[in-house]
């Protein structure tokens, strides 16, 4: 049950990322947002850790640990969110929302291919059904969606990068604690977006209001380092399991997005939650069944 707790934390806090954004991209265009959110998570982050943690392994990372730090940071910040906040020039907000619900597929197929992990077949259904809900729930979205050939080829790169980034992190055998992976892979994420930043956003258009610095502080605390830390526990414990949360946040982020800015909720939305809600007990039922027994 604790898990279970967690990843749905994870998935609140994650989904509400795209809302807290499209507050923020009214006070500044979306890569800038994104490099303040990631510095200011990383600072957050290390400061926190190397000022009150006594602990020997809270040290700064070795040679190969660098590396691995950025190969992670690369393929989970900087690569990830450069192609989907791209990618958005050329497809829909609803598409984009509908894109994360691919990711648990690609984690399934990497973590075979990588880990040798053979998924079961309620793992293969729990991702098939959640899918199917994925699209039910976001169907109005798509018909009237305009979208092209480019801006979906950026976003199944972009779900790639984040896929493998998840399944990366989970084949590595890290030294370091998780506040210190989170913390450096977010700051070394976004001084790799940084030279991406300088060269295509308008810094004219920054107005450091109270919307910004709210919308700031939400992806900065809540997702960047509560979500990510919750993120990094599950995949510790299973990276096809971690997955299956992911199809909470499209929902969670339809019912933000009627609670926050008065979007609507349709028929389609209810029948794709059920769907979600069902893929997701098929895959942890066991877990599920433990919890009642024990």
């Amino acid at each position: 049950m604790k898990n279970f707790l967690i990843g749905l934390l994870f998935a609140m806090l994650w989904a509400s990322a795209s809302v807290a954004t499209k507050f923020g991209i009214q006070s500044a265009p979306p890569l800038i947002l994104a490099n303040i959110r990631f510095f200011f998570a990383g600072i957050v982050l290390l400061t926190y850790a190397y000022a009150t943690k006594k602990d020997s392994s809270f040290r700064l990372p070795n040679g190969k640990e660098w590396k691995q730090l950025f190969i992670f940071a690369s393929l989970n910040t900087t690569i990830y969110l450069g192609l989907y906040v791209y990618s958005m020039k050329y497809a829909a907000a609803g598409i984009g929302s509908l894109s994360t619900s691919t990711t648990p597929l690609f984690i399934v197929l990497f973590s075979s291919w990588l880990m040798g992990r053979r998924p079961s077949k309620a793992e293969i259904w729990s991702i098939v059904i959640g899918m199917v809900g994925i699209a039910v729930a976001t169907y109005p979205l798509l018909k009237t969606s305009n979208t092209t050939l480019t801006g979906l080829l950026l976003l199944g790169l972009s779900m790639i990068s984040v896929s493998f980034a998840s399944v990366y992190y989970a084949r590595v055998e890290w030294k370091l604690p998780n506040l210190l992976i989170n913390g450096w892979q977010v700051t070394i994420g976004g001084l790799s977006l940084l030279p991406i930043t300088l060269i295509f956003s308008d810094f004219s258009e920054v107005h450091p209001d109270g919307r910004l610095l709210y919308s700031v502080l939400w992806l900065g605390l809540a997702v960047s380092v509560i979500g990510l830390i919750c993120w990094f526990y599950l995949l510790k414990i299973d990276t096809v399991k971690a997955s299956l949360y992911l199809f909470l946040c499209p929902l969670f982020g339809f019912l933000y997005a009627w609670w926050l800015m008065d979007e609507p909720i349709t028929y389609y939305t209810y029948a794709g939650t059920l769907l979600v809600i069902f893929g997701l007990y098929l895959g942890q039922r066991q877990k599920f069944k433990k919890v009642v027994e024990g």
